[in-house]
């Protein structure tokens, strides 16, 4: 499914995933990410794709990034293991039971890694770094040393940041994220670039009856912004829309 990009003419593209417990921040990161804004408001149960037009290292990259919906934890992650360049594991750092999930993730993508060559670069990012005063005086706060202990015992970089302050520290992390994907992605010679084409399948085919780690079916639709939206056709995320998402960032209430 890989294809070198190292004399293509096409742009390369890089698929990032965002996982973590629900509430932790994955889709005010990737909207921070998109827009350089901070989301109050989102509809938790949506699984999308977006597509953003970058620069990184002076080169141009597609990145797309799928914001997931994992209510159970790491359970069906089949739609996710095979499509990612580059993981984002995210907890937030005021709620311990967060963080504990991303151990569940980090063994899993473990797992896949020791299966599969060449390995999916992973990164553990703590988010709410505003909530960074209250460490000392609460129980259930994250501390820096437990974050950079986990990400050690998984061989994954670690970073903290806050998704309603500083965009440029939140694009630095989906910038290293592209740029480990760009190194660690195979690639012959001096050229180490091995980015996933996208496949662009119809709508109406769920993702229901497609074999484990295959590619996860999309559909990029017309947005008025750089950042475009695709719509995943997942069963389960599927199940818990209301209506389908046709525009940019549609449901999110940005100030």
């Amino acid at each position: 499914m890989s294809v070198m990009f190292g004399k293509a003419k096409s742009c390369p593209e890089c698929n990032l995933v965002l996982l973590g417990a629900m509430g932790c921040g994955k889709s005010a990161l990737t909207v921070k990410f998109l827009t350089k804004r901070f989301i109050s408001e989102y509809d938790p149960y949506l699984e999308d794709i977006y597509s953003s037009e970058e620069i990184v290292d002076h080169q141009p990259v597609t990145v797309r990034v799928m914001d997931t919906c994992d209510q159970e934890g790491p359970v069906n992650c089949e739609r996710y293991l095979s499509w990612a360049n580059a993981f984002l594991v995210v907890y937030s750092i005021n709620v311990m039971e967060s963080f504990r999930g991303c151990q569940l993730y980090l063994k899993t993508l473990s797992l896949h890694n020791k299966t599969f060559s060449p390995q999916t670069p992973i990164i553990l990012l703590g988010n709410k770094l505003d909530m960074d005063r209250y460490r000392l005086v609460s129980p259930v706060q994250v501390s820096q040393c437990d974050g950079e202990a986990l990400a050690a015992h998984f061989g994954c970089l670690f970073f903290e940041v806050s998704a309603c302050r500083d965009f440029h520290s939140v694009q630095h992390v989906f910038h290293e994220a592209v740029r480990r994907a760009k190194r660690d992605g195979g690639g012959g010679g001096g050229e180490r670039v091995s980015l996933i084409r996208p496949v662009y399948v119809s709508e109406d085919k769920a993702l229901l009856s497609v074999p484990s780690f295959t590619t996860p079916c999309y559909k990029e639709l017309p947005a008025p912004a750089t950042a475009k939206l695709v719509t995943v056709k997942t069963s389960r995320a599927q199940s818990k829309r209301r209506a389908p998402t046709l525009t940019l960032l549609k449901g999110f209430k940005i100030f």
